[in-house]
């Protein structure tokens, strides 16, 4: 496939204190007594993805998992080690590494899953779509125990996760909004390009960033040249990929169109309307990025897609103590890959935007 795969293992992270120590960095924590670390490396594996780079927050803890990694896939797989400061966030550790990085795309896991699905399956839709970048979604996982307040002890049912408000098309194909972190407790604000574009978006809180990622390696490092205070791949790379995936000078005046709600005029509305339509409908056409209006030239555009992956499948990030608990508690109880995964029960919220402000609630 021609994919260069980076492995963002982490270091000795703060937040999984005390379960790691200067004797164990993250990527080395023990899930069903192997390192976490291995379970991604034979679902690369599993994908024939076997070129590695495993980056590692530390020269420490690259020491480590460098001496784990020598002996336990030796003659299985080509995996380079490399040490980048602590604490400069996913977006900085592939700053710190772009010099290894010479594929066409990327792809980029994080060193905490455990998981069964393949990412193989998100470098096939990232190819297919030729996007920028292809996100894999899951069915948001639950975490923890609730504690009752009454006298009768816990209530052993489930706490939804951490929740991302998601926006896709109608073919749930297309990554037309994500908000994640702090930005969920503000209000949600949606540029009217974008409904024009699609027709339709659906909203959804159902579905969890897993954190692997397929990258064109060239926009990847435009990006990060360009916005040095970018420090995380989720919470800044994503998003703004999102948001300028219809650039504004697809539209005549984009900020009338904001300010004026219906555009400088009918015609062009519709105009603009066809030709952004037409954009994401013809999404498997290899003249996607090149859109063009009778008179005008032509004007660019890019991509963001998506990976959903089926809802029995199982995918949890060892990234706080609870999951640490959760994901040792299944395999404890004998729960297989794709049976019994830890999937919500409350209602999701799930929501129909239409171009013309209705709004269907489902």
């Amino acid at each position: 496939m021609d994919f260069q795969v980076v492995i963002l293992a982490g270091g000795f992270s703060s937040n999984l204190t005390p379960l790691i120590s200067k004797e164990v960095p993250k990527a080395l924590l023990p899930v069903a007594n192997r390192p976490v670390l291995s379970y991604v490396l034979d679902l690369l594996e599993s994908s024939n993805l076997n070129d590695l780079i495993v980056v590692v927050e530390g020269e420490d803890a690259a020491l480590k998992v460098g001496g784990w990694i020598s002996s336990a896939c030796v003659d299985r797989l080509h995996v380079e080690v490399a040490a980048v400061a602590e604490n400069v966030g996913t977006a900085g550790a592939l700053r710190a590494i772009a010099h290894h990085l010479t594929a066409k795309d990327i792809l980029i896991v994080s060193g905490d899953i455990v998981s069964d699905i393949s990412p193989g399956a998100v470098a096939a839709t990232h190819r297919r779509h030729d996007a920028v970048v292809t996100a894999m979604l899951c069915a948001e996982p639950v975490s923890g125990t609730s504690e009752s307040g009454g006298a009768g002890g816990k209530d052993k049912t489930k706490k939804p996760a951490c929740y991302d408000i998601i926006g896709l098309d109608s073919s749930k194909q297309f990554l037309l909004y994500i908000a994640t972190g702090a930005e969920i407790k503000k209000d949600t604000r949606l540029k009217k390009s974008i409904l024009c574009a699609s027709g339709k978006m659906e909203i959804r809180s159902d579905l969890m960033d897993s954190h692997i990622y397929a990258f064109k390696r060239s926009v990847l490092q435009k990006v990060l040249d360009e916005n040095p205070t970018f420090r995380c791949l989720k919470q800044d790379v994503l998003p703004y990929l999102v948001r300028t995936q219809l650039r504004s000078d697809v539209f005549s005046d984009e900020k009338a169109v904001e300010e004026n709600g219906n555009g400088l005029g009918k015609n062009n509305t519709q105009n603009n309307d066809v030709v952004l339509s037409q954009i994401l409908s013809n999404a498997s056409l290899p003249t996607f990025h090149q859109v063009y209006e009778p008179g005008l030239d032509s004007r660019k555009t890019h991509k963001c897609c998506v990976y959903i992956a089926d809802e029995s499948k199982y995918c949890v990030r060892l990234n706080s103590i609870q999951a640490f608990m959760d994901v040792n508690r299944d395999s404890q109880e004998g729960l297989k890959y794709g049976k019994g995964s830890r999937t919500r029960k409350a209602s999701p919220l799930r929501m129909l935007l239409y171009d013309d402000d209705v709004v269907e609630r489902r």
